[in-house]
């Protein structure tokens, strides 16, 4: 089933978009896609009817397994039955946050996060090797750490963001369903 059949052609639509400007940015960043272990893809929105939509639209397409207040809002993680492929990478996890307090530029497909496996306290130093030494200082990329955290979350998990304000790819060690199956632990 595609996402058109599910009611969800905004985000068919929107999927292209996100894929053309992703593969620019990676190129921009010198950072190179293949090989690298996709996580998941992740939508913004800002309207709970938006939201609520996409949700009846993503449990036909897949399989909710997680739902999590996370920094105070619901967050919901969809294994999907046929995977998306996005900048060459195969994604088979969709994360739907409820809208939070920040209003984003765009409405859909937002981010994208790469499992960088390996020691958290060393993430960004890992994350940053792989970023072309221009792309460092060019100007509009922003990099920004942080650890969000769910509530019986048991794996440290720390993520680096890189962004150009439209796009954004995010680094971090632990898959969500690594982080997922240590909450059930």
């Amino acid at each position: 089933m595609s996402l058109s059949t599910a009611g969800l052609e905004d985000l068919t639509v929107d999927l292209e978009r996100f894929d053309n400007e992703l593969q620019k940015f990676s190129q921009l960043l010198g950072l190179n896609l293949v090989g690298c272990e996709a996580d998941h893809i992740a939508l913004r929105c800002h309207q709970n009817a938006t939201a609520e939509r996409w949700q009846q639209g993503l449990l036909q397409i897949g399989t909710e397994f997680s739902r999590a207040m996370i920094n105070g809002r619901p967050i919901c993680l969809y294994r999907l039955h046929q995977p998306l492929t996005v900048a060459g990478l195969t994604i088979k996890v969709v994360e739907l946050p409820w809208p939070g307090e920040k209003l984003y530029r765009h409405e859909g497909w937002e981010h994208i996060e790469i499992v960088l496996r390996g020691d958290p306290a060393t993430l960004g130093v890992r994350a940053m090797a792989l970023i072309a030494d221009q792309a460092l200082v060019t100007p509009g990329i922003t990099f920004k750490t942080s650890s969000p955290q769910g509530e019986n979350e048991r794996l440290p998990n720390p993520t680096l963001a890189v962004s150009d304000g439209r796009t954004t790819i995010k680094f971090h060690p632990w898959s969500l369903e690594e982080i997922v199956a240590s909450e059930q632990e």
